[in-house]
């Protein structure tokens, strides 16, 4: 008689984990739920291309599967992802999954879309793209953080958070920094505490502005000053590809 394997519960979990976001309309509220805001299932709906019933039938799995959070004002059912763990498992696996083949865009909006991801984003809480991934460069030049045994800041970097009246506290449980693979750049940017303190400063002293309906962000015109003047990053080198 043949002996049978025992049966491990952990793979009936990540079965269904991996089942939650092997549908693309699924992965695709996932990927818009990186600007780390809430949307109602109508926004997530349009922006997927899908009926509102279709929609509501898979945002019931997500949350149902834990990979989202609902919340109910009224009449609008606001969704958001359930946290920055869920946020990175989303980003990590788009960055393994890789780009794929250059496919053409299907409309000038659609190829618009995709290159102001590429320059500049929200990765939940902290900047990815391009002026993400040059902020970690100019940072790691400049001694602020290190990469050579995983991310972590250096007594510079947190006095240099400090100045910037963003102080981290190196007790707290989340890491100060953490290395998160860039899906369009194909290396990390920086996360933890300080990508998220750093965004945060970003997005409310005015150095980057959010456009458009997903999480693309650009840099203004004082936040390319800033960003030289603190980092000495070339305006230029953000839009560059």
């Amino acid at each position: 008689m043949a002996r049978t394997t025992p049966h491990d519960p952990q793979a009936s979990r990540l079965a269904a984990l991996a089942g939650l976001l092997a549908d693309e309309t699924r992965a695709s509220f996932c990927l818009a739920l990186l600007d780390g805001r809430a949307w109602t299932a109508g926004e997530l709906a349009r922006g997927a291309g899908v009926a509102p019933s279709t929609a509501s039938e898979h945002l019931g799995k997500l949350v149902a599967g834990g990979l989202l959070t609902e919340e109910r004002q009224g009449r609008h059912r606001y969704l958001r992802l359930a946290g920055r763990q869920v946020a990175q498992l989303v980003e990590e696996l788009a960055a393994h999954a890789g780009p794929g083949p250059q496919a053409p865009a299907r409309s000038l909006r659609a190829a618009s879309v995709g290159n102001a991801l590429a320059r500049g984003r929200t990765c939940y809480d902290h900047l990815a793209g391009r002026l993400g991934i040059r902020i970690t460069e100019a940072m790691t030049e400049r001694g602020l953080l290190r990469q050579d045994t995983g991310f972590a800041l250096t007594e510079d970097g947190l006095e240099w958070f400090g100045a910037l009246g963003r102080p981290l506290d190196a007790s707290a449980r989340r890491p100060l920094a953490r290395g998160c693979l860039d899906w369009t750049e194909r290396r990390p940017h920086l996360a933890g505490a300080a990508g998220a303190a750093l965004c945060r400063h970003a997005l409310e002293a005015g150095w980057c502005e959010r456009f458009g309906t997903g999480r693309a962000v650009r840099a203004t015109p004082g936040g390319l000053r800033a960003l030289e003047e603190l980092l000495g990053i070339a305006p230029s080198t953000i839009d560059a590809p």
